[in-house]
């Protein structure tokens, strides 16, 4: 196969998964505090064909993984006291699993039949002290701006609110949860406040998003079609050869 065909076959390649990636910010586009990802691409310089008059090395487009862009989403009151929103970039609540610690922007919890403050998937929201117990029989909580929790007028601990210098380090794992996938260590987040009563939205732009499908739909045609047209040329070539020898 000629060059050419290889390398419109790797933007091929590319592309299809750039029509999921835009396909799941779309379906993402009401979930609560989920973040818009793109795919990262590059450039992988392959061998030449076994042709000395191609000189050149070819040049191959390569899927370099993930991007997410962690601007806040809007702010939008839901009235619900165990719902909170952080207001500001760059920080997260840290949750406790089987796994470890992980981090997530989704704040619309709830108390589970042990009385801890957990997520919606059951997973206990971390404090400065551990998880945070809530005593129902006390009446309803009261979050200050700094993530203090009271019930009742007794304090039951503080929100833990993390952030890392380097984003790229947090590594999506489903239910809106992120982790830490290298050694840096989770710093505390300054200068941010939390919500209560508030969730944030997701920070998809749904009309940018099918944008991004006709164009990506488009391109792969256009692919599509230069491989078709080296081939056609690759077949007549062989065709004209037949015919003059």
């Amino acid at each position: 196969m000629e060059n050419a065909a290889y390398i419109g076959l790797s933007r091929q390649m590319t592309l299809r998964r750039e029509l999921d990636i835009a396909a799941n910010n779309i379906a993402n586009a009401e979930t609560t505090g989920f973040k818009v990802e793109q795919l990262l691409l590059g450039t992988e310089i392959g061998q030449r064909a076994r042709n000395e008059a191609v000189r050149p090395g070819v040049s191959f487009v390569l899927d370099k993984g993930v991007g997410r862009d962690f601007v806040q989403g809007s702010l939008n009151e839901t009235g619900r006291t165990l719902d909170f929103a952080i207001d500001g970039e760059g920080a997260f609540f840290k949750i406790q699993d089987g796994a470890g610690e992980a981090y997530t922007r989704d704040g619309a919890f709830t108390v589970d039949p042990t009385g801890q403050l957990v997520t919606k998937s059951g997973l206990p929201v971390l404090g400065d002290g551990g998880p945070i117990i809530v005593d129902t029989a006390r009446g309803a909580l009261t979050v200050a701006e700094d993530g203090t929790i009271s019930q009742d007028g007794q304090l039951l601990g503080t929100l833990t609110l993390a952030r890392f210098d380097d984003m790229a380090v947090l590594s999506k794992d489903g239910d809106g949860l992120y982790r830490n996938a290298s050694n840096a260590p989770a710093l505390d987040a300054t200068g941010v406040q939390v919500r209560q009563g508030m969730l944030e939205g997701s920070n998809v732009n749904t009309l940018v998003e099918i944008t991004n499908l006709i164009e990506i739909t488009r391109a792969y045609e256009r692919a599509t079609k230069m491989i078709e047209n080296v081939q056609d040329l690759s077949r007549r070539s062989v065709e004209r050869l037949g015919r003059s020898s």
